[in-house]
């Protein structure tokens, strides 16, 4: 018999702006499906929806104000400290709009997942739903990945694959990837919590076994 873990997994959630994914994460943690705590959502914009969002599931928030620091390390540092002071185990980027330090991203290394709307390793960056379209891609999606020095680089853990309808055009398109991404992050999370995927010098892990460069993939 399985050993029960003597507390959940503390986790924290930067955002940038809805915060739609983070609310995913909290729910499922609400349900027991994760045996995980959002301990603290940090957020680099002031008064965005997902700051509301955390009030409704009572978790402490945190404003930090990109704009006020005078460099990407000098913000980086602040936000580190702040996420320090919640003592996670697990730091989850949820539409959190900010490329990140290499010191930042070492401090984290292998506890630091982020979610990224596209296919990777196509279609880093931003404008992944409309760059599908007019290459004429068949397929699209949004892939959960541990997250390295490379912006949107790390190597991923899941994708959810979604068709590219004829019909189609970027709000269609982002519309049903985003229903996706709200399925394949709580299970990332889930399964990083439960010590199921890991990250091994630059690779990810899934029950001990190397994933392939797509992670799992889930076709909807």
């Amino acid at each position: 018999m399985k050993a029960e873990q003597a507390e959940p997994a503390r986790i924290v959630v930067l955002i940038s702006g809805s915060g739609s994914n983070f609310q995913a994460i909290a729910e499922a943690c609400q349900k027991k499906e994760i045996d995980g705590d959002i301990v603290g959502v940090i957020s680099n914009r002031p008064g965005v929806m997902g700051l509301d969002r955390a009030a409704q599931f009572d978790i402490p928030s945190v404003v930090i104000d990109h704009t006020e620091f005078s460099s990407r390390e000098e913000f980086d540092g602040k936000l580190i400290h702040e996420i320090d002071q919640f003592g996670p185990d697990l730091v989850v980027l949820a539409g959190f709009m900010r490329i990140l330090t290499p010191d930042f991203v070492r401090r984290y290394k292998g506890r630091l997942i982020n979610i990224h709307p596209s296919l990777l390793p196509k279609y880093k960056g931003l404008h992944t739903h409309q760059r599908a379209l007019e290459a004429g891609d068949k397929e699209h999606g949004v892939t959960v990945h541990f997250v390295s020095e490379d912006l949107d680089g790390g190597p991923n853990v899941i994708q959810a694959v979604v068709p590219v309808l004829d019909d189609d055009n970027e709000g269609s398109l982002k519309t049903r990837v985003q229903q996706q991404e709200h399925v394949i992050y709580p299970i990332a999370v889930k399964w990083f919590v439960e010590g199921r995927i890991s990250m091994l010098k630059g690779d990810a892990y899934f029950d001990n076994q190397p994933l392939p460069e797509s992670g799992v993939q889930l076709t909807f």
